[in-house]
């Protein structure tokens, strides 16, 4: 059994990260929290999953929305719901939050993104991971998911900015600071390769005491 309760696992995107986070979890017989936990979330905000998807690890949903419809010319996709207008985006993230916490007092839990390294910062038994790749690897792997008509060098700056704006915003971190991080995957090594190299410092790594 693996001394460690919680595992977070930041991410590039499409550096394949979630999948990484999900073959942890099932190696270790934890339970995953990544896209479930927008359902958590909008359970306990009461509102619908598909606006707490939108808010997801966004500085502003909305406003980010308007900034993409005036780049790419949809500015019909940006009206406000109601939903929205109630649990924006400063609201989803404490939610979220709340989510982490709750889940790193159950324990045995992988969390996939959501700052969670530095919502769980200094608690005992939470070993950070950060998966990375190179630029090339990452646009092929969303070409592959996304299709060729996507701008995918777009996609990846402006899902980066926002991920590093969420962090800096909502909780002081540096997104890439490798003090966060107890251990940094390069994904170029394959994702079986990466989810070994995690697992192999899982079970070298001893928790800290409080």
């Amino acid at each position: 059994m693996s001394p460690w309760e919680v595992v977070t696992i930041g991410r590039e995107y499409g550096s394949g990260g979630a999948a990484v986070g999900s073959a942890v979890a099932k190696a270790l017989g934890f339970r995953l929290l990544d896209r479930t936990l927008i359902e958590r979330i909008a359970a306990a905000a009461n509102v619908d999953p598909a606006v707490a998807q939108r808010l997801d690890e966004h500085v502003d949903g909305w406003v980010a929305r308007i900034h993409r419809a005036l780049r790419f010319g949809a500015f019909d996709s940006v009206a406000v719901d109601a939903g929205e207008a109630i649990v924006d985006a400063a609201r989803m993230q404490a939610l979220t939050a709340a989510v982490i916490q709750e889940a790193a007092a159950e324990g045995r839990y992988v969390i996939v993104g959501r700052a969670a390294q530095c919502v769980l910062r200094g608690r005992p038994a939470v070993f950070n991971v950060f998966v990375y790749a190179s630029r090339a690897d990452r646009a092929r792997r969303l070409r592959a998911r996304l299709g060729p008509e996507v701008d995918v060098e777009t996609l990846i700056d402006d899902m980066d900015r926002e991920r590093a704006a969420y962090v800096k915003l909502h909780h002081g971190c540096d997104w890439v600071d490798r003090r966060l991080y107890h251990l940094m995957v390069n994904a170029a090594l394959g994702e079986s390769a990466a989810v070994k190299v995690v697992l192999a410092a899982l079970e070298a790594g001893v928790p800290s005491v409080s």
